[in-house]
């Protein structure tokens, strides 16, 4: 199994990797939204997405980005209190309101532990939030297991379902309750953009280009483009081409 329309770009280190893909992203999204499309931006966890919020930030005061059609959901979420900075979507929205109005209308968290539902019952609340949206962009970490989102391998969170969305426990990542989209629904997805760096993700990163289907990352496969934004070291298993422009 390969993995169809798959790009993988490749940066010099993790800064230049968060410094592009936000300037990538900016673009995309301006693009999105030349005739009066409302942008669907679905946002990732960890160190290098946030990084690359940072450096999305600095980039949207002055450019042509229409703020205010710009909607944001997240693909997981640590099912953890709604102030707990261990959570996806509080960072997130800290970074990017210091550079432009947050709307609450458009800006859909998972939800988060403070009530009595449970992570399985939040899951089916914000399935139904979410209904047939299409993500224009969907960002995705990748774990050195090869996860995306909270789908882990060799984990119920990777078994089949029809479910959008899934409640996860039992983490092999603390912590062990989380909300997760399945990669059938990230799947659904105008574009996929995977962010990777470090070496310790090398052998899952060339795993999961070659549709390793032992990984939830082998699977992710958009409906328009699917883009792999690797550091040099993420890359470092994967076969050497040397070309000439």
């Amino acid at each position: 199994m390969t993995v169809p329309m798959a790009q993988v770009i490749l940066h010099e280190g993790a800064e230049e990797l968060a410094r592009r893909t936000a300037q990538r992203l900016l673009d995309t999204l301006i693009a999105r939204q030349s005739d009066g499309h409302l942008a669907q931006l679905c946002l990732a966890g960890g160190r290098i997405a946030m990084a690359t919020y940072a450096e999305f930030a600095t980039l949207v005061p002055g450019s042509a980005l229409d703020t205010s059609r710009l909607e944001l959901w997240w693909s997981d979420e640590r099912f953890l209190p709604a102030d707990d900075p261990e959570r996806n979507a509080g960072p997130a929205l800290a970074l990017l309101a210091r550079s432009f109005p947050i709307d609450p209308a458009r800006t859909h968290p998972m939800p988060s532990a403070d009530g009595i539902i449970d992570a399985g019952a939040s899951a089916a609340t914000y399935a139904k939030e979410l209904g047939d949206t299409v993500f224009d962009v969907c960002l995705l970490g990748m774990g050195p297991d090869g996860h995306v989102g909270s789908i882990f391998p060799g984990h119920p969170s990777s078994e089949p379902t029809n479910q959008p969305v899934i409640g996860v426990s039992d983490s092999p990542k603390p912590p062990p309750d989380r909300i997760s989209l399945t990669v059938a629904r990230m799947n659904t997805s105008a574009e996929i953009w995977v962010i990777v760096n470090g070496a310790e993700k090398a052998n899952a990163l060339s795993r999961a280009l070659a549709g390793d289907d032992k990984l939830p990352a082998g699977h992710v496969n958009a409906q328009g483009r699917t883009l792999w934004l690797v550091d040099d070291a993420a890359a470092s298993s994967l076969p050497y081409f040397e070309c000439s422009l």
